[in-house]
């Protein structure tokens, strides 16, 4: 246990890190605006237009969600909570994010404020395999991109599970990969370097399949996955082109986890054949 909880406080420690990088937060503010996820595309889509890709995306977390105004929902990892507010403002959910990022945290709150959302969100500095509230609180739970970051993600899915009231949700939209063995050398090399730089030790374990058998373990049912990769490989195209330039540098100059993001995005849209995006839904039994 105490070896453990050390795991866990130093992936704490690391995935702060990354968000911490000059690149992330460069990146994330100029590009994405601060929000920290991908976008969805349908054929005739401006791949450019992010932040439309990125509320189409959140109008598919909301559809996946499936729940009436008023339900009140985890947001976990909820970064500098533009879901939870647009959630709030757009389907009259009440939702609660929560993040390891002190930074982000206070970011949420001003967002909220700036748009008349601060009656019906909430945000708090917590980890969300430690979660501090009690049993049977929400009606959903929700990931965008983030479980990949927890050390262990069972623990989490624990704490999900106990958090949930009997008939809740639990909607993940998150990344697998294939097995080292049905993937080029250098791409298992790339996906666990790009795992190791950016905090994500859960996608190195999500082979496909993977979470969806922990989702079950834990005691969820009517686990479904969709796989929407080819909805937003365009952002990563996109984001490739961006990132060419200060990857090639950041080879030249040997020093490429420098340049993780730009690296993520050259070579994951290099190796597209071989990881999907997932929104795995579940629910927690009456």
């Amino acid at each position: 246990m105490a070896n453990e909880d050390g795991n866990r406080k130093t992936n704490i420690r690391e995935v702060i890190r990354y968000y911490n990088k000059t690149e992330s937060k460069l990146g994330y503010s100029l590009v994405l605006g601060g929000t920290k996820h991908f976008g969805f595309y349908s054929p005739g889509d401006n791949p450019w237009a992010f932040k439309s890709a990125m509320r189409r995306m959140e109008e598919k977390l909301a559809n996946s969600m499936a729940l009436p105004p008023g339900s009140m929902i985890l947001d976990a990892g909820c970064g500098v909570g533009d879901v939870a507010i647009n959630l709030a403002l757009n389907h009259g959910l009440n939702v609660t994010g929560i993040d390891i990022l002190d930074f982000n945290i206070a970011e949420a709150y001003k967002r909220a404020r700036n748009r008349g959302a601060a009656q019906s969100v909430g945000f708090l500095v917590m980890s969300y395999s430690d979660l501090g509230f009690l049993a049977d609180r929400f009606d959903g739970v929700y990931t965008m991109e983030t479980l990949v970051h927890a050390q262990h993600a069972e623990s989490a899915l624990d704490e999900f599970w106990r958090v949930l009231k009997p008939g809740g949700r639990l909607v993940l939209f998150e990344y697998s990969r294939n097995k080292d063995s049905a993937m080029p050398a250098r791409a298992a090399r790339v996906i666990r370097k790009i795992n190791e730089v950016a905090a994500m030790p859960s996608f190195q374990r999500f082979e496909h399949g993977v979470l969806e058998r922990i989702v079950f373990e834990a005691g969820f049912t009517e686990v479904k996955t969709e796989d929407i990769t080819d909805h937003m490989i365009p952002m990563v195209r996109a984001f490739a082109i961006i990132g060419a330039i200060p990857y090639a540098i950041g080879t030249l100059t040997r020093r490429p986890a420098k340049v993780i993001n730009a690296m993520s995005a050259v070579e994951f849209m290099r190796y597209r054949r071989h990881w999907r995006y997932n929104i795995v839904t579940a629910v927690k039994p009456l």
